[in-house]
Protein backbone atom coordinates (compact mmCIF):
# COMPACT_ATOMS: atom_id res chain seq x y z
CA UNK A 1 0.00 0.00 0.00
CA UNK A 2 2.85 2.37 0.88
CA UNK A 3 4.39 1.79 -2.57
CA UNK A 4 1.14 2.60 -4.36
CA UNK A 5 0.74 5.72 -2.23
CA UNK A 6 4.21 6.78 -3.41
CA UNK A 7 3.92 5.97 -7.13
CA UNK A 8 0.31 6.99 -7.88
CA UNK A 9 0.65 10.65 -6.74
CA UNK A 10 3.99 11.07 -8.55
CA UNK A 11 2.70 9.84 -11.89
CA UNK A 12 -0.65 11.61 -11.39
CA UNK A 13 1.31 14.88 -11.42
CA UNK A 14 3.09 13.72 -14.60
CA UNK A 15 -0.27 13.02 -16.28
CA UNK A 16 -1.60 16.33 -14.97
CA UNK A 17 1.30 18.08 -16.71
CA UNK A 18 0.37 16.34 -19.97
CA UNK A 19 -3.31 17.32 -19.59
CA UNK A 20 -2.43 20.92 -18.75
CA UNK A 21 -0.35 21.20 -21.92
CA UNK A 22 -3.05 19.43 -23.96
CA UNK A 23 -5.69 21.91 -22.76
CA UNK A 24 -3.43 24.85 -23.57
CA UNK A 25 -2.84 26.03 -19.99
CA UNK A 26 0.90 25.68 -20.62
CA UNK A 27 1.88 27.40 -23.90
CA UNK A 28 4.80 25.83 -25.84
CA UNK A 29 6.99 28.88 -25.23
CA UNK A 30 6.70 28.32 -21.45
CA UNK A 31 8.27 24.86 -21.55
CA UNK A 32 11.84 26.00 -22.21
CA UNK A 33 12.04 28.52 -19.34
CA UNK A 34 10.20 26.16 -16.95
CA UNK A 35 12.58 23.31 -17.69
CA UNK A 36 15.58 25.63 -17.28
CA UNK A 37 14.26 26.86 -13.93
CA UNK A 38 13.93 23.30 -12.61
CA UNK A 39 17.12 21.96 -14.21
CA UNK A 40 19.50 24.81 -13.42
CA UNK A 41 18.12 26.18 -10.14
CA UNK A 42 15.46 24.23 -8.23
CA UNK A 43 16.77 20.65 -8.35
CA UNK A 44 20.44 21.66 -7.84
CA UNK A 45 19.34 23.73 -4.81
CA UNK A 46 17.42 20.77 -3.37
CA UNK A 47 20.28 18.32 -3.88
CA UNK A 48 22.96 20.62 -2.48
CA UNK A 49 20.83 21.45 0.56
CA UNK A 50 20.03 17.82 1.37
CA UNK A 51 23.49 16.36 0.75
CA UNK A 52 25.46 19.19 2.42
CA UNK A 53 23.48 18.73 5.67
CA UNK A 54 24.01 14.95 5.77
CA UNK A 55 26.89 12.96 7.21
CA UNK A 56 28.78 11.59 4.21
CA UNK A 57 30.43 8.88 6.29
CA UNK A 58 27.03 7.58 7.40
CA UNK A 59 25.12 7.91 4.12
CA UNK A 60 27.76 6.83 1.59
CA UNK A 61 28.03 3.14 0.64
CA UNK A 62 30.88 2.45 -1.80
CA UNK A 63 29.69 -1.07 -2.65
CA UNK A 64 26.22 0.16 -3.63
CA UNK A 65 27.75 2.90 -5.77
CA UNK A 66 30.11 0.51 -7.59
CA UNK A 67 27.34 -2.03 -8.25
CA UNK A 68 25.05 0.71 -9.54
CA UNK A 69 27.66 2.06 -11.96
CA UNK A 70 28.72 -1.44 -13.03
CA UNK A 71 25.08 -2.30 -13.86
CA UNK A 72 24.88 0.78 -16.08
CA UNK A 73 28.08 -0.27 -17.85
CA UNK A 74 26.75 -3.79 -18.49
CA UNK A 75 23.53 -2.54 -20.07
CA UNK A 76 25.49 0.02 -22.10
CA UNK A 77 27.55 -2.84 -23.56
CA UNK A 78 24.54 -5.13 -24.10
CA UNK A 79 22.51 -2.42 -25.87
CA UNK A 80 25.50 -1.68 -28.08
CA UNK A 81 25.79 -5.36 -29.02
CA UNK A 82 22.02 -5.61 -29.60
CA UNK A 83 22.00 -2.50 -31.81
CA UNK A 84 24.86 -3.81 -33.91
CA UNK A 85 23.28 -7.28 -34.14
CA UNK A 86 19.95 -6.02 -35.51
CA UNK A 87 21.84 -3.55 -37.72
CA UNK A 88 20.37 -0.29 -36.48
CA UNK A 89 21.50 2.57 -38.73
CA UNK A 90 24.71 4.36 -37.81
CA UNK A 91 23.01 7.70 -37.20
CA UNK A 92 20.41 6.03 -34.94
CA UNK A 93 22.66 3.66 -32.99
CA UNK A 94 24.07 6.26 -30.58
CA UNK A 95 20.55 7.37 -29.62
CA UNK A 96 19.36 3.77 -29.25
CA UNK A 97 22.26 2.96 -26.92
CA UNK A 98 21.80 5.93 -24.62
CA UNK A 99 18.01 5.51 -24.34
CA UNK A 100 18.71 1.98 -23.06
CA UNK A 101 20.70 3.00 -19.96
CA UNK A 102 20.56 6.78 -19.40
CA UNK A 103 17.93 7.30 -16.71
CA UNK A 104 15.95 10.33 -15.55
CA UNK A 105 17.72 10.55 -12.20
CA UNK A 106 17.11 14.27 -11.61
CA UNK A 107 13.34 14.48 -12.11
CA UNK A 108 11.82 11.02 -11.60
CA UNK A 109 14.50 9.17 -9.62
CA UNK A 110 14.91 11.77 -6.89
CA UNK A 111 11.13 12.23 -6.62
CA UNK A 112 10.53 8.49 -6.06
CA UNK A 113 13.45 8.26 -3.59
CA UNK A 114 12.19 11.26 -1.62
CA UNK A 115 8.52 10.31 -1.42
CA UNK A 116 9.19 6.60 -0.84
CA UNK A 117 12.17 6.76 1.55
CA UNK A 118 12.04 10.26 2.99
CA UNK A 119 14.95 12.63 3.56
CA UNK A 120 17.49 9.90 4.42
CA UNK A 121 16.75 7.97 1.24
CA UNK A 122 16.86 11.15 -0.81
CA UNK A 123 20.31 12.02 0.54
CA UNK A 124 21.66 8.58 -0.37
CA UNK A 125 20.08 8.88 -3.82
CA UNK A 126 21.59 12.36 -4.21
CA UNK A 127 25.09 11.07 -3.48
CA UNK A 128 24.77 8.06 -5.81
CA UNK A 129 23.01 10.20 -8.42
CA UNK A 130 25.89 12.66 -8.67
CA UNK A 131 28.37 9.95 -9.61
CA UNK A 132 25.80 8.15 -11.74
CA UNK A 133 25.06 11.26 -13.82
CA UNK A 134 28.75 11.79 -14.56
CA UNK A 135 29.04 8.17 -15.68
CA UNK A 136 25.83 8.26 -17.73
CA UNK A 137 26.84 11.49 -19.44
CA UNK A 138 30.28 10.09 -20.26
CA UNK A 139 28.85 6.92 -21.86
CA UNK A 140 26.07 8.82 -23.69
CA UNK A 141 28.40 11.41 -25.19
CA UNK A 142 30.88 8.67 -26.12
CA UNK A 143 28.17 6.72 -27.99
CA UNK A 144 26.88 9.80 -29.80
CA UNK A 145 30.37 11.02 -30.72
CA UNK A 146 31.46 7.58 -31.95
CA UNK A 147 28.51 7.28 -34.33
CA UNK A 148 28.40 10.93 -35.35
CA UNK A 149 29.43 11.65 -38.92
CA UNK A 150 30.38 15.22 -38.04
CA UNK A 151 34.11 15.19 -37.31
CA UNK A 152 33.74 18.46 -35.36
CA UNK A 153 32.33 16.65 -32.33
CA UNK A 154 35.05 14.01 -32.37
CA UNK A 155 37.81 16.62 -32.30
CA UNK A 156 36.19 19.09 -29.89
CA UNK A 157 37.46 17.87 -26.51
CA UNK A 158 36.06 20.88 -24.64
CA UNK A 159 32.55 20.09 -25.89
CA UNK A 160 33.01 16.49 -24.74
CA UNK A 161 34.17 17.54 -21.26
CA UNK A 162 31.41 20.15 -20.89
CA UNK A 163 28.68 17.63 -21.69
CA UNK A 164 30.02 15.26 -19.06
CA UNK A 165 30.85 17.61 -16.18
CA UNK A 166 28.75 20.70 -17.01
CA UNK A 167 25.51 19.18 -15.70
CA UNK A 168 24.17 21.50 -12.93
CA UNK A 169 22.78 18.53 -10.99
CA UNK A 170 26.19 16.87 -11.04
CA UNK A 171 27.89 20.09 -9.92
CA UNK A 172 25.43 20.65 -7.06
CA UNK A 173 25.78 17.05 -5.92
CA UNK A 174 29.57 17.24 -5.93
CA UNK A 175 29.45 20.57 -4.06
CA UNK A 176 27.08 19.05 -1.49
CA UNK A 177 29.42 16.07 -1.04
CA UNK A 178 32.35 18.45 -0.51
CA UNK A 179 30.45 20.38 2.18
CA UNK A 180 29.34 17.11 3.79
CA UNK A 181 32.81 15.53 3.85
CA UNK A 182 34.46 18.72 5.15
CA UNK A 183 31.52 19.36 7.53
CA UNK A 184 31.29 22.94 6.31
CA UNK A 185 28.27 24.87 7.64
CA UNK A 186 25.85 26.62 5.29
CA UNK A 187 24.79 30.08 6.59
CA UNK A 188 21.21 30.03 7.86
CA UNK A 189 20.03 32.73 5.45
CA UNK A 190 21.44 30.78 2.47
CA UNK A 191 19.94 27.60 3.86
CA UNK A 192 16.45 29.10 4.01
CA UNK A 193 16.75 30.41 0.45
CA UNK A 194 17.73 26.90 -0.68
CA UNK A 195 14.78 25.44 1.27
CA UNK A 196 12.35 27.72 -0.57
CA UNK A 197 13.83 26.86 -3.96
CA UNK A 198 13.83 23.15 -3.04
CA UNK A 199 10.06 23.24 -2.59
CA UNK A 200 9.74 24.11 -6.27
CA UNK A 201 11.92 21.28 -7.58
CA UNK A 202 9.90 18.06 -7.52
CA UNK A 203 6.35 19.28 -8.35
CA UNK A 204 7.54 21.58 -11.13
CA UNK A 205 9.89 18.87 -12.46
CA UNK A 206 7.08 16.30 -12.64
CA UNK A 207 4.75 18.78 -14.39
CA UNK A 208 7.48 19.56 -16.95
CA UNK A 209 8.02 15.84 -17.59
CA UNK A 210 4.28 15.38 -18.20
CA UNK A 211 4.03 18.42 -20.45
CA UNK A 212 6.94 17.05 -22.51
CA UNK A 213 5.28 13.72 -23.32
CA UNK A 214 4.65 13.07 -27.01
CA UNK A 215 3.08 10.03 -28.66
CA UNK A 216 3.22 10.90 -32.36
CA UNK A 217 6.45 9.04 -33.17
CA UNK A 218 5.84 5.96 -31.01
CA UNK A 219 3.94 3.98 -33.68
CA UNK A 220 6.76 4.30 -36.20
CA UNK A 221 9.40 2.59 -34.04
CA UNK A 222 7.58 -0.12 -32.07
CA UNK A 223 10.30 -2.80 -32.02
CA UNK A 224 13.24 -0.51 -31.15
CA UNK A 225 11.08 1.20 -28.51
CA UNK A 226 10.11 -2.11 -26.89
CA UNK A 227 13.76 -3.17 -26.92
CA UNK A 228 15.14 -0.01 -25.36
CA UNK A 229 12.30 0.11 -22.79
CA UNK A 230 13.02 -3.50 -21.80
CA UNK A 231 16.72 -2.71 -21.39
CA UNK A 232 16.07 0.44 -19.35
CA UNK A 233 13.16 -0.51 -17.09
CA UNK A 234 13.64 -4.25 -16.57
CA UNK A 235 17.14 -5.48 -17.43
CA UNK A 236 19.11 -2.61 -15.84
CA UNK A 237 17.39 -2.71 -12.41
CA UNK A 238 17.36 -6.54 -12.55
CA UNK A 239 21.14 -6.69 -12.92
CA UNK A 240 21.59 -4.19 -10.10
CA UNK A 241 19.13 -6.02 -7.82
CA UNK A 242 20.80 -9.40 -8.32
CA UNK A 243 24.23 -7.93 -7.58
CA UNK A 244 22.95 -6.13 -4.47
CA UNK A 245 21.48 -9.41 -3.19
CA UNK A 246 24.61 -11.40 -4.13
CA UNK A 247 26.76 -9.11 -1.99
CA UNK A 248 24.29 -9.26 0.90
CA UNK A 249 23.47 -5.54 1.00
CA UNK A 250 20.42 -4.63 3.14
CA UNK A 251 17.44 -3.25 1.24
CA UNK A 252 17.50 0.14 2.97
CA UNK A 253 21.08 0.56 1.69
CA UNK A 254 20.61 -0.55 -1.92
CA UNK A 255 17.06 0.76 -2.49
CA UNK A 256 18.15 4.32 -3.48
CA UNK A 257 20.48 2.79 -6.09
CA UNK A 258 17.76 0.45 -7.36
CA UNK A 259 15.32 3.36 -7.69
CA UNK A 260 17.83 5.30 -9.79
CA UNK A 261 18.49 2.25 -11.99
CA UNK A 262 14.73 1.79 -12.53
CA UNK A 263 14.13 5.36 -13.74
CA UNK A 264 12.73 5.94 -17.26
CA UNK A 265 14.81 7.38 -20.09
CA UNK A 266 16.20 10.84 -19.31
CA UNK A 267 14.70 13.88 -21.04
CA UNK A 268 18.18 15.34 -21.58
CA UNK A 269 18.72 12.61 -24.20
CA UNK A 270 16.47 14.54 -26.59
CA UNK A 271 18.65 17.64 -26.23
CA UNK A 272 21.88 15.67 -26.63
CA UNK A 273 20.57 13.80 -29.67
CA UNK A 274 19.47 17.02 -31.32
CA UNK A 275 22.77 18.80 -30.64
CA UNK A 276 24.90 15.87 -31.78
CA UNK A 277 22.96 14.75 -34.87
CA UNK A 278 21.33 11.70 -33.30
CA UNK A 279 17.74 10.57 -33.84
CA UNK A 280 15.84 13.12 -31.77
CA UNK A 281 12.41 11.78 -32.85
CA UNK A 282 13.25 8.34 -31.50
CA UNK A 283 14.57 9.97 -28.31
CA UNK A 284 11.21 11.70 -27.73
CA UNK A 285 9.32 8.44 -28.33
CA UNK A 286 11.60 6.50 -25.97
CA UNK A 287 11.30 9.14 -23.24
CA UNK A 288 7.49 9.21 -23.48
CA UNK A 289 6.94 5.44 -23.59
CA UNK A 290 9.41 4.59 -20.82
CA UNK A 291 8.06 7.35 -18.56
CA UNK A 292 4.53 5.96 -18.76
CA UNK A 293 5.56 2.30 -18.42
CA UNK A 294 7.84 3.10 -15.47
CA UNK A 295 4.76 3.77 -13.33
CA UNK A 296 4.13 0.01 -13.50
CA UNK A 297 7.76 -1.15 -13.33
CA UNK A 298 8.44 1.02 -10.27
CA UNK A 299 5.62 -0.81 -8.50
CA UNK A 300 7.25 -4.11 -9.47
CA UNK A 301 10.76 -3.23 -8.32
CA UNK A 302 9.72 -1.55 -5.09
CA UNK A 303 7.59 -4.58 -4.21
CA UNK A 304 10.45 -6.96 -5.02
CA UNK A 305 12.80 -4.92 -2.84
CA UNK A 306 10.28 -5.10 -0.01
Amino acid sequence: MHIAVTIIPIFSIVILGWLIRLKGFIPPEFMGPANSLVYYIAIPAMIFRAVSKASFKVQFNLTVLMITLFSVLIVFALSWIAGKTVKIGRSDLGTFIQTSFHGNVGYIGFAVAYYHMGQAGFVKAGIIGGFMMIFQNFLSVAALVLYNRDAHFKKNNLFFIYKIFGNPVVLSSMAGILFSVAELPVPEVIGRILDILSGLALPMGLLVIGASLSFKVMRQSIFPLLSTTLFKLMLLPCIGYLLYIFYGIPSDEYLPGLILLATPTATVIYIMSKEMNGNSDFAVAAISSSTLISALTFLIWLNIAG
